[in-house]
């Protein structure tokens, strides 16, 4: 029944003209002065519609719905000199299992300050780092449900309740220090060039760098810095962007067959403008650390996990299609399995306003392991799904 409602969802928006201006309204983010300073708060709100195939488990629902709110608000002041300064947050304030965000599903996404100048900007507090922000790992028709570091997916493990993609999730670009409280500068762009760097002390949320040492937890990283560079260029009616990103660190509290961290990727995309109102767009991303799985607190001295990402999309006036395909590996020591990945996604979307977005589409997602089982009771599985997501932003 899931399916069918699906495909007629998705019959309706084929069936619905390509104008931009069908729902011929917007709404704008709540503005107010502060003193000398603007204060805009909005926000945004995601919602899918899936029907999973995937093996069967007393229990298992493969159908239903997931979604996420969040809210930011930013303080900004600009100064006659051209200098701005900036306090901005981010907030998660709803989330279910299958629908968890980056920082794995804190109520406190970001809050930090900023100082822009000419000679740069300059970032302290909880916020991405340099690596993750100048990161290209090409085009994606919707970024929420991409099957590259997906902030909702569709496949539930029944053993635990959570999504099943917790036990290996693919990220193309370097994202080590997530949150955590951190100090970054970037530097003005000259020549098409941007360089960024970061530092964060320890894996403490504590809103500023240095203020909490963060879990005592074995294997920890300390001392997290990051160099990332980005680079835009155009040729007539091709745009390109090229990004490289390195993350090193020191194990704390390091126990045998452990090491400090190394993660380091590339990326690029282009984009061809294949009239005044159609776009092509093609890339993608190479990512190898040495965290199994990405897991910060389990970078090992044998073996590195890889992600790879490549995509292409096709924009006509407010339709965009493309696809995506993913593989990634983990290698395991000290009695983890290795872990394998292959993932493959169609979607198509339709920018109604300036506020909404719909995308439906189909992924599948296959998973292998050299040691134990999954769910279905075999070292291999299988999964697909059919979505409708609703993205609505102010």
């Amino acid at each position: 029944m899931k399916r069918v409602l699906l495909a007629a969802a998705a019959a309706i928006v084929c069936a619905t003209p390509a104008r931009a201006d069908l729902f011929d309204w917007s709404v704008s983010p709540l503005t107010t002065d502060v003193g000398n300073a603007q204060l805009t708060i909005g926000g945004s709100a995601d919602g899918s519609v899936y029907s999973a195939n995937q093996p069967n488990f007393p229990g298992l629902d493969e159908s239903g719905a997931t979604g996420f709110v969040d809210l930011y608000a930013n303080l900004v002041r600009t100064y006659d000199t051209g200098m701005v300064l900036a306090f901005k947050t981010s907030f998660e304030l709803y989330h279910d299992r299958l629908s968890v965000d980056n920082y794995g599903g804190d109520l406190v996404q970001t809050i930090y300050g900023s100082l822009q100048t000419g000679l740069g900007r300059l970032e302290i507090g909880m916020n991405d780092g340099a690596a993750y922000a100048m990161a290209v790992t090409g085009p994606e028709v919707d970024s929420v449900t991409s099957i590259d570091n997906p902030n909702t997916t569709f496949f539930l493990d029944p053993t635990t309740g959570q999504a099943f993609n917790a036990i290996f999730e693919p990220n193309s670009a370097v994202e080590a220090t997530l949150n955590y409280a951190k100090i970054s500068y970037y530097t003005p762009r000259l020549f098409g060039v941007a360089i960024g760097a970061s530092f964060t002390p320890n894996e403490g949320k504590g809103v500023l760098p240095f203020i909490k040492q963060g879990p005592q937890v074995p294997n920890r990283q300390r001392g997290i810095w990051e160099i990332a560079i980005n680079y835009q260029g155009q040729s007539g009616r091709l745009s390109y962007g090229l990004s490289g990103a390195i993350a090193l660190a020191h194990a704390g509290a390091k126990t045998p067959g452990h090491h400090g961290l190394t993660d380091w990727a590339f990326g690029a995309e282009a984009d061809y403008d294949l009239s005044d109102e159609m776009k092509l767009s093609f890339g993608g991303a190479y990512r190898q650390t040495n965290q199994y799985t990405f897991d910060i607190n389990n970078a090992l001295a044998v073996g590195g996990t890889r992600a790879l990402h490549a995509s292409t999309t096709l924009t006509y006036g407010s339709w965009i299609a493309g696809g995506e395909y993913e593989t990634g590996s983990a290698d395991g020591s000290l009695g983890l399995p290795n872990l394998g990945l292959h993932a493959y996604q169609v979607s198509a979307g339709y920018v109604i306003n300036t506020n909404m977005q719909l995308t439906g589409g189909w992924q599948q997602q296959n998973y292998s392991r050299s040691a134990g089982v999954f769910y279905n009771g075999a070292p291999k599985i299988d999964m697909e799904a059919w979505f409708l997501h609703l993205n609505f932003h102010i």
